[in-house]
Formats: C-alpha cells, sequence, structure tokens
C-alpha cells in the first residue's frame, strides 16, 4: 500500500519538495479575500504554480494586486503577474496577508526539458501582466463559465486564469475550456480537475 500523504508540511519541508508544476492555494478572511471566494464561488482565493527549474531555488509563479517582493524575472516590484522565490512569497502570504496555505503535489508523470521551455514562453509573454478589477474578474470568470474565450489579447489576467493558461500551453491541462473558466477552487481537490494524462494533482498538504 502507497504511505498515506502527511496531514501538513513545515514550509521548509514543503518548499525542499517542491517541483515545477505543484501548486500552492491560499485562503485568508480579509474582505478582499472573502470578495474573490464570493464572486468565484471557491473555497479558496488564490493559486499559484511553483517553478523549479535547474539549481535554481524554487520560485512561484502567480498573480495577485500585491508588490511586496521583487520579481525574479524583471527585477521590479510590480503589482499583476509576479515571479517570486517560493519561500518568500509563502511566508508573505502566511504572515503579511494572514492567509492559510497548502500544497498539491503534481505527480503521474515526469516534466520534461520541452514542458520546461514552454512553461518560459509562458513567463516571458504574461509576467507583468496587469490584475483584473473585482469587476472585470466576476465578467472574465463568467464569461469563461459559457465557454466563451476572450476576443482580443488579454490586458489582465487573475491567478487562477494564470496557472490553467501555463498548464495549457505545457501540455498539461486540456485546451477544451477557455483558462477563464478556472477558479482557485477548480484547483481544489473536492473539484477534481482533469489533467492530460498521466498527471494529476495529489490531494492537498497543509503549510506549516
Amino acid at each position: 500500500m502507497p504511505a498515506a500523504p502527511p496531514n501538513a508540511l513545515s514550509l521548509d519541508d514543503a518548499v525542499a519538495a517542491a517541483r515545477t508544476g505543484d501548486v500552492w492555494l491560499f485562503r485568508g478572511r480579509s474582505l478582499a479575500d472573502r470578495a474573490i471566494q464570493t464572486v468565484t464561488n471557491s473555497p479558496v482565493n488564490h493559486v499559484g504554480m511553483v517553478v523549479a527549474l535547474d539549481d535554481l531555488p524554487p520560485l512561484l509563479w502567480h498573480a495577485e494586486l500585491g508588490r511586496s517582493l521583487p520579481d525574479v524575472w524583471s527585477g521590479e516590484h510590480q503589482r499583476g503577474v509576479q515571479l517570486h522565490l517560493l519561500a518568500d512569497a509563502a511566508r508573505t502570504w502566511s504572515e503579511k496577508y494572514g492567509q492559510r496555505g497548502w500544497v498539491r503535489q503534481l505527480t503521474g508523470g515526469t516534466i520534461e526539458r520541452a514542458h520546461e521551455d514552454r512553461l518560459i514562453e509562458v513567463i516571458d509573454r504574461f509576467d507583468g501582466t496587469a490584475f483584473p478589477t473585482m469587476l472585470s474578474l466576476a465578467r472574465r470568470w463568467i464569461t469563461g463559465r459559457v465557454r466563451r474565450r476572450p476576443a482580443a489579447p488579454l490586458e489582465t489576467i487573475y491567478c487562477a486564469e494564470l496557472v490553467a493558461s501555463t498548464y495549457q500551453h505545457m501540455g498539461l491541462l486540456p485546451a477544451k475550456r477557455p483558462a477563464s473558466f478556472y477558479d482557485p477552487g477548480a484547483f481544489w481537490s473536492g473539484d477534481r480537475i482533469e489533467l492530460v494524462a498521466p498527471f494529476r494533482l495529489a490531494p492537498e498538504v497543509r503549510i506549516g
């Protein structure tokens, strides 16, 4: 029998075990957090994806309103789509934003060089893209739910849409639905997101 997943990991252990494609999920209690959870009918309000390439420290690829940390790709403090050191980002979301965190590891398959090349393409395309207003986020999510794709190139992008776009470009997530179909809760185990075989996401493990 395979070993049962741990109930929780320390932040240091979670960072040490991080691999490209893992998703980190966060849930907070602020008005903004509750608004995102309500608008998207989601149990969590934020999701990001791990980028762990070669000997670099693990990074978190995500979209947020804050600019507390320098972006690894641009070297600037910026709002919107950002690439941060994973450990620093997780501490910021836990200690500064008061968020609880979980990790779901990407399992079942191996991330190859071709996956990584396509990941770099996504980072180059989206890094620095603005985060939408709450009204725009709600409109985008509702439009995605009726399977409509944006008519023009994206000028803003929210966290789950970014992760879904990245997964799709890497070939990990089917492209039959627009990336705006996905909300943070789509990456929570209760939604049973279906990745391209043999990839799958393991159950959540609490961080901290």
